[in-house]
């Protein structure tokens, strides 16, 4: 434990005005914290399904500073000032969400085109293959080049610290450094896997991105071996000197430092949250609704990617039921998503492979009285995921690659009570931290089968022992600690001090 206490939101406030000083703090990335939509007549403001949110919302809360981000929601130019400003969270002006906007054929080609068929499967090697189109290579460029002015447009010429997010913006910090120069200080969070050289060299455009990303001072992952990726990718591609020992990059002149900092969440909020009364009316609702004789309820909660695992783990209940029929009508398990990117082939047929493999499974178990899944699918309001993860006996993370996933870390933080047991994928981030999940492979259906039954049967003092200790794990990497990291970090790089 921290000889000084757990990292919270006071003590990180502190540390960032110790490290930044008078320079502010602007974070970007393409997906906002919040997004404004009109819903039966009005306006609703909706958190979208996003581990770089849960992330990153809860550290500007504590930080201020200016987010910038594409505003996607059918009403958030409304709420917006004209430069595209507005204060958030709604009640609080915490920090300011600056929004820039793009055409139709922008979005397509930058978010759907090249970050989401090209980088996303690049990067996850889930045995899909990368589409590498000219047209969104092009429209990947002019997003970013709308990006980085809009930063620069904050900067103002002032000192300052810039923290860059994900796979949607790796051209910015090229196009800020030779813009702006020394005057500002920039880290970037890869928020997914990185993959192998080999992977990596299809790309027709790898010398850019890689070229992009070396202009930041700092380059963040979550995990070791992604960095090592990453150093070997560069020493294959470029002309680079690389110095393992250190972890550094010198491409050009400029140094860039590669570190792990695997991301996490704001544990002691969750925790709050999960036991708001609001909750426990909710909970109240889904029981009065499950049938008579279930006792146990499992959940996944995931967008709908194919990353994810999804139709993996539905025949691995399936296998479940099929070997241990003792089991119908004492479970249900609730597929908990919002679908995702549904304007690409690959994702459309995801939700077309979930819904044939849940009515086949419904239909080969189910009485008149109970059937085993329930999708539900769309935005599920933030109170009922609290509910469904304090009254999951099992929650089931199967993805079949992942960054780090922070379901597993949420679930845990929402278990006050220690009555759960998470079953985790062995490809997720989060596996490297939380050990006493029962971990999986979730391409082995026979061991994922056999996982299931071993969490429903798991005796009361060690499911409890489990969960504790992953509890203590969380909430002493918190989202705080993982700022408080990567900011440290960011201001003992050399040269960092902006100015």
């Amino acid at each position: 434990m921290d000889i000084l206490g757990k990292w919270d939101e006071e003590r990180l406030h502190r540390l960032v005005s110790a490290r930044l000083g008078d320079a502010p703090l602007i974070v970007v990335s393409n997906r906002e914290p919040y997004i404004h939509v009109h819903r039966s007549g009005g306006i609703e403001c909706l958190r979208p399904a996003s581990g770089l949110v849960t992330g990153i919302d809860p550290v500007m809360k504590a930080c201020g500073g200016t987010w910038i981000a594409h505003g996607a929601g059918d009403a958030d130019k409304e709420v917006a000032d004209s430069e595209g400003k507005l204060w958030v969270p709604e009640g609080e002006k915490r920090y300011i969400l600056k929004r820039i906007w793009m055409t139709k054929e922008q979005e397509e080609g930058h978010y759907y085109g090249f970050s989401n068929q090209t980088l996303w499967p690049l990067c996850h090697h889930a045995y899909l293959r990368p589409s590498f189109e000219a047209s969104h290579w092009l429209q990947y460029k002019a997003v970013n080049e709308i990006f980085a002015q809009a930063a620069i447009e904050e900067i103002k010429g002032r000192p300052t610290f810039l923290w860059i997010h994900d796979y949607h913006l790796c051209l910015m910090p090229r196009i800020i450094m030779e813009s702006v120069g020394p005057r500002v200080v920039m880290a970037h969070f890869w928020h997914i896997p990185w993959p192998n050289p080999e992977i990596f060299r299809i790309c027709p455009w790898k010398k850019e991105i890689l070229e992009g990303l070396l202009a930041n001072d700092l380059l963040g992952f979550h995990l070791q071996y992604h960095c090592n990726n990453f150093l070997d990718t560069v020493a294959r591609e470029l002309e680079a000197k690389i110095d393992y020992e250190s972890s550094t990059v010198v491409y050009h002149g400029h140094a860039t430092v590669v570190r792990p900092f695997p991301i996490s969440i704001d544990f002691d909020g969750i925790m709050k949250d999960a036991h708001h009364p609001e909750v426990d009316r909710e909970m109240r609702q889904i029981r009065e609704e499950l049938p008579p004789k279930c006792r146990h309820i499992l959940l996944g909660l995931d967008r709908y990617d194919y990353t994810k695992g999804i139709p993996d783990r539905l025949q691995a209940l399936d296998l479940f039921l099929q070997r241990n029929p003792e089991y119908k009508e004492r479970l249900i398990f609730f597929q908990v998503g919002v679908p995702s990117r549904t304007q690409i082939k690959a994702y459309k047929e995801l939700n077309s492979i979930v819904d044939s493999i849940v009515q086949e499974v419904n239909a080969r178990h189910a009485t008149p009285f109970w059937r085993p899944i329930v999708l539900l699918r769309g935005h599920i309001p933030y109170r009922r995921i609290l509910a469904l993860y304090r009254l999951a006996h099992v929650c089931v993370v199967s993805s079949l690659h992942d960054g780090m996933n922070l379901v597993a870390k949420e679930y845990v933080a929402a278990k006050s009570e220690l009555n759960g047991v998470l079953i985790l994928s062995r490809f997720t981030g989060a596996a490297r931290e939380l050990q006493d999940a029962l971990l999986i492979n979730p391409y082995d259906l026979e061991g994922f089968s056999n996982a299931i039954k071993e969490a429903l049967e798991m005796p009361v003092p060690q499911r409890r022992k489990r969960m504790l200790k992953m509890r203590e794990w969380v909430s002493e990497h918190n989202i705080y600690r993982w700022a408080a990291d990567m900011i440290t970090a960011l201001s003992r790089v050399p040269g960092s001090s902006p100015g």
